[in-house]
């Protein structure tokens, strides 16, 4: 009785223990996370974080549909996993040495980055110190006794700037004159836009009630007050609060044959406006300007006929980058290189108009912020959600530790904007960290302010600027 139990506990013991070296088997064939070597090579990918912690990836292998060039002086591990996906990118020296390249010379949507191609040409067709012009005008009387005008005021001009603190400036200007009543109208020219408000019948509203400390909004006061602080004018806060009055209504009105000339607002410099442009991605500014270059086609002429882009590389039907438009990351490393070249010539860096990662505020103002990432990369950031199916964009230039300038484009399209920037962001840093890690460009931050510094009185009375009824 003894040896039977003996023999039925023996086999149920070898039983029991090849079921569970069955189950281990099995076990392990289905856990995907433990895989065989040469399978891990082949799925596992680098997770897309934020470069704070720099690390490389294990190489990827290209495929011959989408080849990855790579020079021979840049570790390939850095970053050629990152080069995969609907993406084209170009990453050159300062002396034109390519060292990656995806999709070059295929067109992508690059959305705001376009904006570097209205800057380019507004800076080569007005020049960086160009100021944009608001004239105040009337048809009517002055009785400096009253400081009353009997007639209308006029305003017109096509400033992209034109904003709160600037319209409490030109009552300030007024009061200067004595000018504090109008019992006409306030009549404002078909061009002139305020607060980045494409209809002149808003803007005119708009203006009616700044110009008047008893209907001006608090938010215009506060922009006015900014706006001194910002340029240390204490004298403005210890008088008398500026403002006009106008009795009469708002109308949208070319300027009459035989309105005067009162005062002339001149904007900030094109260099001022076009860095708040760009580190807000500012589309309205964009387009206003835009407009004054001839619009989309305009600056597609402009981009063929003066940078020599090849016509079939670049297609656009905006100057913000929304909507449709396309280029090739080959013609806007021409277009950067083309800007650079431009803001040289005036003693001007990329960095005066461009937005500085991780320091200046806007579009890049939290990436590239860790470390020595902060301030390593400046450039123009494109996003549109849904067109194309997601669209994203980074073009600019990055600096390494060695003291090197690298140039580079970046494009992405069909697929999450959010996970885009991420790639960008790897993308950059493991770049730099193959040519000796990020290292910041010299750079001050200034304050953004729109200034207002350059209003002036028109004691010359020059209408050949502002030609009555053309504005």
């Amino acid at each position: 009785m003894t040896e039977k139990r003996f023999a039925r506990r023996f086999v149920f013991t070898l039983i029991l223990l090849l079921t569970c070296a069955s189950a281990s088997v099995n076990a392990l064939a289905q856990d995907t996370s433990v895989a065989p070597p040469e399978q891990a090579d082949k799925t596992a990918t680098r997770p897309l974080v934020r470069p704070t912690i720099l690390t490389y990836p294990t190489p990827a292998r290209t495929t011959d549909a989408q080849p990855a060039t790579v020079a021979p002086d840049i570790a390939q591990p850095s970053y050629q996993t990152l080069l995969t996906g609907d993406q084209g990118v170009l990453v050159e020296t300062m002396d034109g040495k390519t060292l990656a390249s995806l999709n070059a010379e295929e067109a992508f949507n690059p959305a705001s980055a376009v904006k570097l191609a209205t800057a380019l040409d507004a800076l080569k067709t007005f020049g960086p110190q160009h100021r944009f012009v608001t004239a105040v005008w009337t048809n009517g009387s002055f009785d400096a006794a009253t400081g009353t005008i009997t007639g209308d005021l006029i305003i017109s001009g096509r400033d992209p700037s034109f904003h709160y603190e600037h319209a409490v400036m030109l009552a300030h200007e007024l009061n200067r004159q004595g000018i504090r009543t109008v019992t006409g109208n306030l009549i404002v020219a078909p061009g002139f836009t305020m607060n980045f408000d494409w209809s002149a019948q808003r803007s005119g509203d708009q203006l009616y009630d700044t110009l008047d400390v008893a209907r001006r909004p608090a938010r215009a006061t506060n922009a006015w007050n900014e706006e001194r602080a910002a340029m240390g004018d204490a004298a403005s806060f210890n008088g008398t609060t500026p403002g006009v009055a106008v009795m009469g209504a708002v109308y949208v009105d070319s300027v009459p044959a035989n309105a005067r000339p009162l005062l002339v607002h001149r904007s900030s410099t094109l260099v001022d406006v076009l860095k708040v442009l760009l580190c807000y991605s500012n589309n309205f500014m964009a387009e206003r300007i835009g407009d004054t270059l001839g619009g989309p086609q305009g600056l597609r002429r402009f981009l063929t006929d003066t940078i020599g882009i090849n016509p079939a590389e670049v297609s656009l039907s905006s100057t913000s980058g929304l909507g449709i438009n396309r280029v090739t990351p080959r013609a806007m490393m021409k277009i950067y290189r083309a800007l650079r070249e431009e803001l040289m010539q005036h003693q001007l860096s990329p960095s005066d108009i461009l937005p500085v990662a991780g320091v200046d505020p806007g579009t890049l103002q939290k990436r590239y912020t860790s470390g020595a990432s902060r301030g390593s990369v400046i450039g123009k950031t494109g996003t549109l959600g849904r067109t194309d199916g997601g669209a994203s964009a980074l073009v600019g230039q990055m600096r390494t530790r060695g003291g090197e300038t690298l140039l580079f484009v970046i494009f992405n399209r069909h697929g999450n904007v959010w996970r885009f920037r991420q790639n960008q962001d790897v993308l950059v840093t493991e770049i730099q960290n193959a040519r000796g890690g990020p290292a910041p460009f010299a750079y001050t931050p200034l304050t953004l302010a729109l200034r207002l510094n350059n209003t002036e009185v028109d004691q010359a009375g020059r209408k050949d600027e502002y030609e009555s009824g053309a504005n």
